[in-house]
């Protein structure tokens, strides 16, 4: 029983190690601690997590393709000139619009250009720039459980693969895009009426005597004036047809390929049907390699590879070499109330910051412990969580880009601007998957 608690403690601090070291180094930290596993505690290594590390590799590929091509900057643009033709009603259309464009792209990256022309509609209209900044960043990351092409939705998809009841792309969907979509309102409902209106806060007030102060604030910003490719709209023309494409052939399996016999598993079409879009976009835009594999979005993308690469492999070996015992103490309790393995998995996902990485080091647990997949889908959107602390590159984007201010940390670092919103979007969208799961299935 001490040799489990060791090797758990040994993984609680390669993941808290490369938490704090940021980057690749969780990937690096993990892969060490397989190492230590295996040479110190003889225990064999499990099989790395080849086929989610090859569809992330293979839709971020696209993604980045997509933004050097210019198409991230067209449907940007296309949100602002909605939220401008509409901004009394920012605290919603911001939300929606990023929550939306996450769902399309697959990252939440898209949200920085969207997040200075968010305060500037509010600021414009004298409407608290918090409620629809906070919302903004929260529900970009809440999009990424509802987009086929995110890496999160794509690893639950090939790590349920082999399970008895392996879940297809459709059916992660219809639970995961309106159980989500539920959640953003229900969170924007609750911000309508936080904090006082702009003309009524003495801080903003006081502030606004500088004339350094009111300069920026009255200063416009947007992105309508950017220039875009010729390509563009054909680039985002051409991606969401792979993404239709993957999606028609999750419904209609008959569709698929057949080798030896059998389709080809959905897992592999993901990568090459999105693999091949990219090099159409890349063919109509002419876009340069070299320029895509710096693109932000590839950057973020190999980043999530890496670390995904080395902690979901350590988080797999531990749970392999010790599956009796997690099943004998812990098989009951999960089986009676699923839903605290949902609690697990976000106080897991509050510290690591990707929902494809908190997927992957929980998944296998829950695997172990006997919940079907289906009930791994129930509690899906309950793997965002990295906004309780808030220092999530979106929500520090967030704070910077609210010249008002009223978009901040408080005093007590956890009293900040994303802490509501958060635990309203994410509970609202786990009890809605909870029970569509229930209806569905």
């Amino acid at each position: 029983m001490w040799i489990f608690w060791i090797q758990f403690a040994l993984l609680l601090t390669a993941i808290l190690m490369g938490i704090r070291r940021g980057g690749v180094a969780l990937g690096m930290i993990g892969g060490l601690g397989v190492a230590v596993l295996c040479f110190v505690f003889r225990v064999a290594p499990a099989e790395p997590p080849i086929t989610v590390m090859l569809i992330i590799l293979a839709v971020v590929t696209a993604s980045a393709t997509l933004q050097v091509a210019g198409g991230l900057d067209f449907l940007v643009q296309q949100a602002e000139r909605l939220m401008r033709r509409h901004p009394q009603q920012i605290t919603f259309l911001a939300p929606l619009s990023t929550f939306l464009l996450t769902m399309c792209v697959g990252t939440g990256h898209a949200v920085y250009s969207l997040l200075p022309v968010i305060a500037d509609v509010s600021l414009k209209t004298r409407i608290r720039p918090e409620r629809p900044m906070a919302m903004a960043s929260v529900a970009s990351q809440m999009g990424i459980t509802a987009s086929p092409a995110a890496a999160a939705v794509t690893s639950l998809l090939a790590m349920t693969s082999h399970s008895g009841q392996p879940l297809t792309l459709w059916q992660i969907l219809m639970v995961t895009a309106p159980s989500g979509l539920l959640g953003v309102l229900a969170a924007a409902c609750w911000s309508l009426r936080r904090g006082v209106e702009l003309d009524r806060d003495p801080e903003f007030l006081a502030r606004m005597q500088d004339p350094d102060f009111r300069a920026s604030v009255e200063k416009s910003v947007t992105t309508l004036d950017k220039t875009l490719p010729a390509a563009a709209r054909q680039s985002v023309a051409l991606f969401f047809s792979g993404i239709l494409v993957i999606v028609l052939l999750a419904l209609f399996p008959q569709w698929l390929p057949v080798s030896q016999g059998k389709p080809v598993p959905m897992t592999t079409v993901v990568q090459f049907v999105m693999l091949a879009f990219g090099a159409f976009i890349l063919f109509r835009s002419n876009a340069k390699a070299a320029v895509i594999a710096r693109s932000e979005v590839f950057t973020a993308g190999m980043i999530a590879v890496v670390s995904i690469f080395g902690i979901a492999w350590m988080s797999d070996t531990f749970v392999k070499a010790n599956e009796p015992l997690l099943v004998a103490n812990i098989k009951a309790m999960v089986a009676y109330a699923p839903w605290t393995f949902a609690l697990a998995m976000f106080a897991v996902s509050a510290f690591v910051k990707s929902q494809a990485a908190t997927l992957t080091i929980m998944v296998p647990f829950g695997l172990a412990l006997g919940l079907s997949p289906h009930q791994l889908l129930a509690i899906m959107p309950s793997c965002y969580a990295y906004f309780f602390f808030a220092f999530y590159p979106s929500d520090l984007a967030a704070i910077n880009m609210d010249r008002s201010g009223t978009t901040r940390i408080g005093k007590y670092l956890l009293n900040h601007s994303f802490m509501m919103p958060g635990l309203i979007g994410v509970g609202v969208s786990t009890l809605a998957a909870y029970g569509l799961t229930h209806l569905y299935f």
